[in-house]
């Protein structure tokens, strides 16, 4: 039997070529080989202040690119979290499980919380709503990055600590951090990882920056003054970054892409790579402009939120049962 993967992504702005590299491209490898379910967690979204249109708008387009990045809603379950009632509710069971003091430990809570006056209660508590994402579709295995380990191994614990109280009904999941995957770095500051939330817009490129766009971006990327095209992290950090784009979409080794570019300055290479990009992403962007306002768009998600649905609800009810709620249903 295949084994379950649950993957979620928060509906904020578009999604980034360091996102897709690093998590969406290796989405579509997985869906060949496990039962997958990506979620749009909107819930989530909303630990912080939403834009109520901006926020409608985000789920439909990160939607609209999950399908267009190449994800089958035949193969994998796509669904919004909101959508399957099942999540909120056993996300508050599990916050009957969870303590305070391990809430409080979360590095993203003191994080997000700290100097501010006004803390909204979801900030502390969404890790509860995460581990039941999780635990409802009997998920083995969970792709996470390094800045989610920690809650994943809260997940854990609370799937642990609900089995040896209650009744053993969940799977404990594993982490899988993505394979060595290409760590796209911000075209402007080499040494750290490319956001969307970065203010500077020349930083990062998104799924649906214009052909013109991207090219003007790498064009003004960050380099070094010897004019040489080497792989060197420690001391050519934004040549390294160009030709860790290059290698990832293109599949070609970087020793090949160095040997490529020997004796060509930055405006080939910088050219190259611009090419690359816009020829990788042409595909992506037509078939994100055929969906986003499009009913097929809609069928995809009302059928993944149904089949999430069906599943979410026969754990929900084992819960239910465990704990002593409601009526004992069958």
């Amino acid at each position: 039997m295949k084994k379950t993967i649950f993957s979620g992504i928060q509906p904020s702005g578009t999604i980034t070529l360091g996102n897709y590299i690093g998590a969406l491209k290796q989405f579509v490898e997985l869906q060949e080989d496990y039962n997958c379910y990506f979620c749009i967690v909107d819930e989530h979204a909303i630990t912080v202040q939403q834009d109520r249109l901006e926020l409608r708008k985000n789920i439909r387009s990160l939607a609209a690119l999950y399908v267009a990045v190449g994800l089958d809603p035949s193969k994998a379950t796509l669904f919004i979290q909101s959508e399957v009632p099942a999540h909120a509710q056993a996300g508050w069971m599990l916050q009957c499980v969870a303590y305070i003091g391990e809430l409080e430990r979360m590095t993203q809570f003191k994080d997000k919380s700290a100097g501010k006056e006004a803390v909204s209660a979801g900030l502390l508590t969404y890790p509860p709503l995460m581990a039941a994402d999780i635990l409802l579709y009997g998920t083995d295995l969970v792709p996470v990055g390094e800045d989610q380990k920690q809650h994943l191994e809260l997940t854990r614990d609370l799937a642990e600590r609900f089995n040896k109280k209650y009744n053993d009904i969940f799977t404990i999941p594993e982490v899988r951090i993505p394979k060595e995957g290409a760590r796209i770095m911000s075209l402007q500051e080499p040494t750290k990882k490319m956001s969307k939330s970065d203010p500077n817009q020349k930083s990062f490129i998104t799924l649906l920056d214009s052909p013109k766009q991207i090219e003007k971006k790498i064009k003004s990327a960050v380099t070094d003054s010897d004019g040489v095209v080497k792989f060197d992290k420690q001391n050519k950090p934004g040549v390294s970054n160009l030709l860790s784009i290059y290698s990832a979409l293109e599949g070609i080794p970087v020793a090949e892409l160095e040997a490529q570019f020997e004796g060509k300055g930055y405006g080939d290479f910088k050219q190259a790579v611009a090419d690359v990009v816009v020829k990788h992403l042409a595909p992506v962007q037509k078939r994100y402009n055929e969906l986003i306002d499009s009913e097929e768009l809609d069928r995809i998600l009302d059928e993944g939120a149904e089949k999430a649905r069906f599943t979410a609800s026969k754990t929900l009810k084992k819960m239910e049962n465990a704990m002593g709620l409601g009526r004992k249903r069958k």
